[in-house]
């Protein structure tokens, strides 16, 4: 029989919080809603006397941020979904960090999708995933966390030579020799690294610019990495590809 989820809401936002709970009761049946709070202090006395599964919680509040929350609450043993507005490049964050989170307004796939996310994963790791969430909000993107099936791996961009779909997974190649098998499609990288050196040459295949040594001419084509791995290039992705590796040519 599945598990009641005791959840709690801090947001400033007294709209999220009337749509959240509207959305929570009459949708979720495994979902108790079971306090409110609408800023860091109260959010923080809120979660360490409830003691709660999951909290969703606003980025931004009138007393300081939901990091602060998580910093200095004494309860940890439970699961986030960060509440924000939108923002391209906080997307991307926490799809870098591989922490669940809502954009405002909130609808009920989103929802949905995020209360399926928690389901399929486990209270771990919560402080890395924040770290590199809190760094990547800098705009810094300088890791990654890829989630895989025994737990979280902490990349480097900087070190991801290229990347290869595998039915539903995605397997990342790192420069030291690495493997890593993420458990999210490639589709969700190339929207997460879209605006940094790397390209989509292939349906399965993401490389990084960074590390292309050549390019071999051909209907399509192929390139050659710097571990000597040849990887093909789509007719439909040549022309883009081409000028994306000419534009980071010239840049460096």
């Amino acid at each position: 029989m599945e598990e009641i989820i005791k959840t709690v809401i801090i947001d400033d936002d007294k709209t999220s919080i009337l749509t959240l709970k509207s959305l929570l009761g009459s949708q979720f049946s495994k979902v108790e809603m079971v306090g409110t709070a609408a800023n860091v202090a109260d959010g923080i006395v809120l979660i360490d006397e409830i003691k709660p599964d999951l909290v969703f919680l606003d980025i931004n509040m009138p007393d300081g941020s939901g990091f602060d929350v998580m910093e200095r609450v004494e309860y940890r043993n439970f699961q986030v979904i960060f509440i924000t507005a939108f923002d391209i490049y906080a997307v991307r964050a926490f799809e870098i960090s591989a922490l669940h989170y809502l954009v405002k307004p909130i609808t009920l796939e989103m929802l949905t999708s995020a209360i399926d996310r928690y389901r399929d994963t486990k209270v771990e790791d919560i402080d890395k995933r924040l770290s590199v969430l809190k760094e990547s909000l800098k705009n810094k993107n300088e890791k990654i966390i890829i989630p895989s099936t025994d737990g979280l791996n902490i990349v480097k961009l900087s070190d991801i030579l290229r990347l290869e779909a595998s039915d539903v997974y995605t397997v990342f190649y790192m420069t030291n020799g690495q493997r890593f098998v993420a458990s999210k499609p490639l589709n969700n990288y190339e929207k997460i690294l879209e605006d940094l050196p790397f390209s989509r040459i292939h349906s399965k295949h993401l490389i990084n610019l960074m590390y292309v040594k050549r390019y071999m001419k051909g209907k399509g084509g192929s390139v050659i990495m710097e571990d000597n791995t040849e990887v093909e290039v789509s007719v439909r992705k040549k022309a883009d590809f081409l000028d994306k590796l000419k534009e980071y040519a010239r840049f460096v």
